[in-house]
């Protein structure tokens, strides 16, 4: 990590707070090599209250690294979750051929939720003419207000949820923004978008709080933080169980968080996610800090690549290459510029936290 993160701080040692905070409080509560009595006992309940029930979890699988390998537990581990897909228009022919891999093998129900294409065109061309950090946003939103939706619509209790310390434990805030906040979004579509949000997945901090969380009392666990969990051990894994292959970086399985993420984010703004990817890598004991930084050495974008995907970009995006780049090259904007409901969410985390000490 260096200081392209604004927020970060290191001490005598030269170590980052990111260390600090691994060491003191992430290991306090989560086992890298996993917790096997917890994660027996998460499972054994789940069958039970599942018993008798077309269903007894609801799981998000974009064809990535993390939902395919907690696809892979579920599967191993007897639980009959429905499987849940949000195509946003934006996926990889490796990542649709990797669901495809593993809902065949394990005999799991899949249900594609298709989001509406020019409703989807439209808030990501909005977000572009906003300028702000977090371009995933509006995929983001979409796949979570579908994938809740479909949960309490089916009277599903247990979401399995892909989200792990082992890959994720270093994310600084300053590099982007809660995909959460609705109001947020539809402030920046009602100033730079040219058709209404009708169909669009949304779901507010209230709504997830109040109806999917309190009403339909969704419980939400993170199984990959029981078990030990390893990147490339779960590659292989993936590769030998379902012909399962890699699409060359976290998240890539979308094309457009590819860009996203390996152009427009360095580029405009100075925030290469490689950093805390390959950091949290390094906390896991993945890799050491001398392999990260020759990881970080190779050519990331290759030239033609992104000439490729540059084209790309603006034939799904419906924009001339002028436009496109009048867009790329608008002066960086930080979310705060535009109205947000981020004191809603402190508030419901202050709650939370009396709530569930």
């Amino acid at each position: 990590m260096d200081t392209t993160d604004p927020d970060i701080t290191f001490n005598d040692r030269g170590e980052c707070h990111y260390v600090t905070h691994y060491r003191e409080r992430l290991r306090q509560i989560w086992n890298p090599d996993g917790d096997a009595a917890a994660f027996e006992a998460l499972v054994a309940r789940i069958r039970e209250e599942g018993r008798g029930r077309e269903y007894d979890s609801i799981l998000g699988l974009s064809g990535g690294v993390d939902s395919s390998y907690l696809a892979y537990l579920a599967w191993q581990n007897g639980l009959r979750p429905l499987v849940v897909h949000t195509d946003t228009g934006w996926n990889s022919e490796l990542a649709v051929k990797n669901i495809e891999n593993i809902v065949k093998r394990c005999k799991f129900d899949l249900y594609t939720h298709v989001v509406d294409w020019p409703e989807m065109q439209d808030v990501q061309r909005a977000f572009f003419r906003s300028a702000v950090p977090n371009q995933d946003i509006p995929q983001d939103h979409a796949i979570f207000a579908a994938f809740y939706g479909l949960a309490a619509k089916h009277r599903i209790k247990w979401v399995l949820n892909g989200s792990n310390f082992a890959c994720e434990s270093i994310l600084p805030p300053a590099w982007g923004y809660d995909a959460g906040d609705l109001y947020h979004i539809r402030a920046i579509h009602r100033r730079f978008g040219e058709r209404p949000m009708r169909r669009f997945p949304s779901m507010g901090y209230g709504r997830y709080a109040l109806q999917f969380r309190l009403l339909h009392r969704l419980n939400v666990v993170k199984p990959l933080n029981l078990v030990r969990y390893r990147k490339d051990e779960a590659i292989r894994t993936l590769s030998a169980e379902f012909g399962w292959r890699y699409y060359g970086g976290k998240h890539y399985e979308s094309r457009f968080t590819k860009f996203f993420q390996g152009w427009y984010l360095p580029t405009k703004f100075g925030f290469d996610k490689r950093l805390a990817h390959l950091s949290s890598l390094i906390l896991n004991g993945e890799m050491t800090r001398e392999q990260a930084l020759v990881e970080m050495k190779r050519e990331h974008y290759p030239a033609e690549e992104l000439r490729e995907d540059m084209v790309y970009m603006q034939k799904k995006l419906g924009v001339s290459p002028g436009e496109f780049a009048r867009l790329m090259e608008l002066p960086p904007q930080a979310h705060e510029k535009y109205p947000n409901s981020q004191w809603l969410l402190r508030v419901l985390k202050k709650i939370r936290r009396i709530w569930r000490p």
